[in-house]
């Protein structure tokens, strides 16, 4: 029983419980994108039954991953399936916990506005696009806006960061510093898209092939004239 209700694996070398990073991204990666599309048939088609199913996996995977086992969560059972050839990369469970634990609690407020008092408006898509942020910044970026609070919030050291954040030198690799030339490229193309926006702003919408001609464009019908008497 004391294997099932755990949280993380002891491994040598590591002084605390660890789980497998490369496992936890794939897993937001997945939850993001039905997220999305969960995201884009409620604003755009008005259709709330995806978002409905999404969010209670939603809460059901994160309750069986803080309350259980991590190993049973379903999104972190199908990373498993997809990166399980991938060498792993440990990070520290403890933090980890944490965050989860915050992801819970927001699934929970989810869950009672849109099945306990069934509605869905500002504080529900508020709270759909906190939880798509910090699925994006950790699936895509390896960040974890969860861990980086746990020591300010339990103040308690961290170890064992993806990474290897939490044991950096201050001298970075120079390979992973932007230098100044690098940056002055990233704000010009930034710049140059946000002076576009006023030109796109006052263009047409681009034709869609197949589209019903309109009536001011359309060609007159022909009309034929019977001959009267005496033609």
């Amino acid at each position: 029983m004391s294997a099932i209700l755990s949280f993380g694996e002891s491994r040598p070398g590591y002084d605390v419980p660890v789980l497998n990073e490369r496992e936890a991204r794939a897993a937001a990666g997945i939850l993001l994108l039905l997220s999305v599309i969960a995201a884009i048939n409620a604003a755009l088609l008005e259709n709330f039954l995806p978002m409905r199913l999404v969010v209670t996996l939603f809460f059901v995977d994160f309750a069986l991953r803080v309350l259980v086992n991590p190993r049973f969560a379903p999104s972190l059972v199908l990373a498993r399936l997809i990166v399980g050839n991938q060498q792993p990369e440990f990070t520290g469970a403890p933090q980890k916990r944490f965050a989860w634990s915050l992801g819970l609690g927001l699934a929970a407020a989810v869950m009672v506005m849109i099945w306990g008092f069934n509605i869905a408006g500002p504080w529900l898509m508020a709270a759909c696009m906190v939880c798509m942020a910090l699925l994006y910044l950790e699936a895509v970026f390896g960040i974890c806006v969860g861990c980086k609070l746990y020591p300010l919030v339990m103040r308690r050291a961290v170890s064992h960061c993806p990474g290897g954040v939490c044991a950096m030198k201050p001298r970075r690799d120079p390979m992973t510093r932007a230098r100044k030339a690098e940056v002055a490229v990233l704000l010009a193309v930034l710049l140059g898209i946000a002076a576009l926006i006023p030109v796109v702003a006052t263009m047409e919408p681009p034709a869609r092939p197949g589209a019903a001609t309109t009536p001011a464009t359309a060609p007159a019908p022909l009309s034929i004239t019977a001959p009267g008497p005496g033609e």
